[in-house]
């Protein structure tokens, strides 16, 4: 179905692809008339050309963006709000929506999912932003509908920050990315590849966007072919998908580990700017008659079959097809992977599902920017239409992803279709997504046309030995799940006519409800702070040398950010640095916190020109035998702090908190084999931690283990490559690490001990 070119590949006249090979010249003159520079065809990309557009610096391969307009949610615009005001926020410079689609459910800790949102409005009125109450769309629909504009970049704070089919270049990032923009800084990134996504055929009746996602991230994630790039979309397929199908596919990019997308454009978007009454943002974006691509994908549309993206990540991924014949073999492949995953706190199976040769379910959702989208749900209805979910274990949920679907999905009678049913049509609500709605039972299977499968992301919770599990599909084979009463089935074994109606756009309701400041500000506003709302603890400088104990050693393949700081009910706290810390790793690592509080017990003594030993004993050996060789060391120039060991984390999510919960309880750095995403080293470098690298194979160090690093301090402004540190014990025994590329703006934050302190001096 997927196959991905060896090299770097050229694209001609939006159409043949000739990879790049010692042949390839030659065979390009022959088709042009004249051979190509790889370099200039490099710069044909649609990508190259946006981001030229919006690039601040003189130079194409240190990129400093500035973006059009910035959109967050409840989860994240409290804090990013918060670290602007620290560093003397004014006014909003460019257009910023606050939606809330996130803590709607105002439902955990009394006031305080209602007290963000109404920071979240009187800032607005207060800045000149924009406020999108609880309900009314999800974060990415909203932008889809009212801020997407062909050749511009929006920046979110949710790694789902996709708007690529609609000729929006669009970047989901850490909260301190979004506070830079609003202070008139920029983003700083070298010039990432670009990898065209050539897509030919078109899919077969009953294969949906998700289907297509789901098969380009299986043969993606796990060889990094995509990851930090851009992904582009191209080729004669295209044209075979309508706006929403491409949108479908283009919000699961993310879990490629890619840094963006980006799709040429044509009548059909074209269609989708006028029927949402924006025709003025629509424009034609092509590749150039020669681009070159730093790989290819290629997708033969036609060869799609329904998929499924088993338990716990989007990229374990198989045909349902290919499930249902070799059931057992897979789903013991899955209870090995959950051995990894689970840290065997608790007996996962799926294997009780089987019922008579067959995979039941107990739960199937379609919801959110991924499965929430007007095609999907009228599919959906169609496969459903006339039969019943039945009245046993399996239940239906539809959230459309905004109130103008969920409209239009009431007047062509749709929503009907599905309510008789059985089914239960819900307002637009990110909740299913993260675990703060329709959580399973425990041990229950659930399927979902969604973003994310990561372990607990559906609201189950380990440290109770709770554990249900998710598996990805697209909403019309959840259709065809459900039109069996919760037997697996894929939406190509049904027989059903799709009617395909027409969506009409009524922003009326919008017009009633959404606060637009249109970009005036109103200082004399007070912001409305609930008594959960605080602010940022203060954080020091780096001192010259460090001294970090290991709180926690994971070694799973790759770490997600909700294993870094969960999701669910803890996403109420995330206005409460302090109160969310509490919770961090508590799913993977549940001792992390008390140790890393032990460690910080004694800096704060540090600080305070106490004695460290009497906070934490065990320090007076440690920093006897530093001593021994660096006579120099003292609590006057030496920090104390805590640092994590993970093979590869930061998948998923773009949630700051993953490294300000750490920052919060004492911790001042990460070492890592590699990171798995650029936003969340972002994380780490905004708030002052040091992203730290160390080789592959056997770490010299083990969890409880003191590190010395000295000259740290020195090293950072000096743009060392290699850092000498020890692993403190009987004696002190060396190793290295690496911090790898850092601008000299991140080196500043750094050394300044995170970005408030970078702006405030």
């Amino acid at each position: 179905m997927i196959n991905l070119s060896k090299a770097g590949a050229y694209l001609i006249n939006g159409v043949d692809v000739v990879e790049d090979t010692t042949e390839a010249a030659a065979k390009i003159e022959s088709m042009t008339g004249s051979r190509p520079d790889k370099e200039e065809a490099a710069k044909n990309t649609i990508a190259y050309t946006i981001l030229k557009n919006h690039n601040t610096s003189d130079n194409m391969e240190k990129l400093k963006i500035k973006f059009d307009k910035l959109t967050s949610h409840d989860i994240t615009f409290v804090g990013i709000i918060q670290t602007a005001r620290a560093s003397g926020l004014e006014k909003f410079p460019v257009p910023y929506v606050l939606t809330n689609c996130h803590n709607s459910l105002c439902a955990v800790g009394g006031t305080i999912n209602e007290d963000d949102h109404m920071f979240g409005l009187t800032c607005a009125k207060k800045y000149g932003g924009v406020y999108v109450p609880p309900h009314q769309a999800v974060i990415h629909q909203f932008a889809r509908e009212m801020l997407a504009e062909c050749g511009a970049m929006i920046l979110g704070s949710d790694s789902h920050t996709r708007y690529g089919a609609l000729g929006t270049m669009a970047i989901g990032e850490g909260g301190g990315e979004l506070a830079k923009q609003l202070l008139c800084k920029t983003y700083d990134v070298a010039m990432p590849g670009v990898v065209g996504i050539y897509l030919t055929g078109e899919p077969a009746k009953g294969v949906g966007p998700q289907d297509v996602a789901l098969a380009i991230i299986g043969a993606v994630f796990a060889n990094g072919y995509v990851k930090n790039k851009v992904m582009e979309f191209v080729g004669p397929g295209v044209s075979k998908l309508s706006a929403d199908y491409r949108i479908g596919i283009d919000v699961m990019t993310t879990e490629t580990t890619c840094l963006s997308s980006i799709w040429m454009t044509d009548e059909k978007i074209k269609e989708f700017y006028d029927i949402h009454g924006r025709s003025e943002s629509y424009k034609e974006l092509t590749p150039a008659k020669v681009t070159y691509y730093d790989g290819m994908v290629y997708v033969d549309l036609s060869t799609i079959k329904p998929m499924i993206a088993m338990p716990f990540h989007p990229s374990n991924v198989y045909t349902i097809e290919e499930l249902n014949a070799n059931l057992m073999d897979i789903l013991d492949d899955c209870e090995k992977k959950a051995l990894v995953s689970l840290d065997g706190q608790v007996d996962f199976t799926l294997k009780d599902k089987v019922r008579d040769g067959r995979l039941y379910v107990e739960q199937g959702i379609i919801a959110g920017c991924a499965g929430g989208g007007f095609e999907n749900i009228c599919a959906a209805a169609d496969i459903l239409k006339g039969k019943s979910i039945g009245a046993d274990e399996f239940t239906l949920s539809v959230y459309p992803a905004s109130t103008p679907i969920y409209l239009e999905l009431a007047k062509n009678g749709r929503m009907a279709d599905l309510l008789a049913t059985g089914a239960i049509v819900k307002t637009a609500f990110c909740g299913p997504c993260f675990g703060a709605g329709d959580t399973p039972a425990n041990n229950a299977f659930s399927i979902r046309h969604s973003t994310r499968n990561f372990p607990n992301r559906e609201g189950s919770k380990l440290q109770n030995g709770q554990i249900a599990s998710v598996a990805l599909m697209d909403a019309r084979s959840i259709a065809a799940t459900a039109a069996n009463k919760g037997y697996l089935t894929a939406a190509t074994d049904v027989d059903v006519e799709f009617t395909n109606p027409k969506y009409f756009f009524d922003k009326t309701i919008y017009d009633n409800r959404v606060f637009d400041s249109k970009g005036v500000a109103d200082p004399s506003v007070e912001i409305k702070f609930g008594p959960n709302i605080k602010d940022w603890p203060a954080m020091v400088a780096l001192t010259k040398n460090l001294v970090l104990k290991v709180v926690s050693e994971i070694h799973d393949p790759v770490t997600t950010t909700d294993e870094l700081i969960p999701s669910g009910e803890t996403s109420s706290y995330r206005s409460n640095p302090i109160g969310l810390a509490q919770f961090t790793l508590s799913r993977k690592d549940p001792a992390y916190v008390g140790r890393a509080k032990e460690v910080q017990a004694a800096e704060y003594a540090r600080r305070e020109g106490n004695c460290m030993g009497e906070v934490l004993p065990e320090l007076k050996d440690i920093m006897h035998q530093i001593k021994e060789v660096y006579p120099d060391v003292c609590k006057e120039n030496t920090g104390i702090g805590s640092t994590i060991f993970a093979v590869k984390p930061g998948d998923g999510s773009a949630r700051e908190q993953a490294a300000s919960c750490q920052k919060v309880l004492g911790g001042w750095a990460n070492i890592a084999n590699e990171y798995a995403t650029k936003r969340y080293r972002s994380n780490l470098i905004n708030w002052g931690m040091l992203p730290f690298l160390i080789e592959q194979g056997e770490l010299p160090f083990k969890n409880g283990d003191y590190l010395f690093i000295p000259g740290i301090k020195e090293a950072v402004e000096n743009k060392d490559d290699v850092i000498k540190a020890y692993v403190v014990s009987d004696t002190l025994k060396e190793f290295d690490l690496k911090l790898g590329d850092l601008t000299d703006d991140e080196r500043t934050i750094i050394l300044k001990g995170c970005l408030i302190n970078y702006y405030r001096d």
